[in-house]
């Protein structure tokens, strides 16, 4: 079974309108979906709407959360100072794989694992998935 940690960007993106694709992470059998307070609380402050809230709301409900156990990443691996904590809580929950949008600063990452966990883009993960 697959532990999926979600970047804020997920969070965001599935909570951003009604009927999301990316809400489709809920729907998947075998996984567990983790993330963190910290990501969650970035995913809401830029929502716009109370709707969004709520759809967030509904989505972390049934998130396991967890938090960055110490500051200090994995040798060789380099993040702005706000994405250290999504890289370090996906380690901290023993994540098989960390979900995120952001190739700007986890692009090079993709495909690798850091620590045992796998990151990836949300399209990457689906296609690799078996059906």
């Amino acid at each position: 079974m697959d532990r999926l940690f979600l970047d804020a960007n997920i969070l965001f993106s599935a909570a951003y309108q009604a009927n999301a694709g990316l809400t489709r992470f809920w729907k998947l059998a075998r996984v567990t979906l983790c993330s963190s307070a910290y990501a969650v609380q970035e995913a809401r402050v830029n929502l716009a709407t109370e709707a969004q809230g709520r759809r967030l709301d509904r989505l972390a409900r049934t998130l396991r959360l967890f938090e960055a156990a110490g500051e200090e990443l994995p040798e060789g691996v380099e993040l702005p100072e706000k994405d250290r904590p999504i890289l370090l809580a996906a380690i901290a929950a023993s994540a098989t794989h960390l979900i995120t949008g952001d190739v700007r600063h986890f692009g090079q990452y993709f495909g690798k694992r850091v620590a045992g966990t796998l990151i990836l883009t949300p399209a990457s993960y689906l296609r690799q998935r078996p059906r």
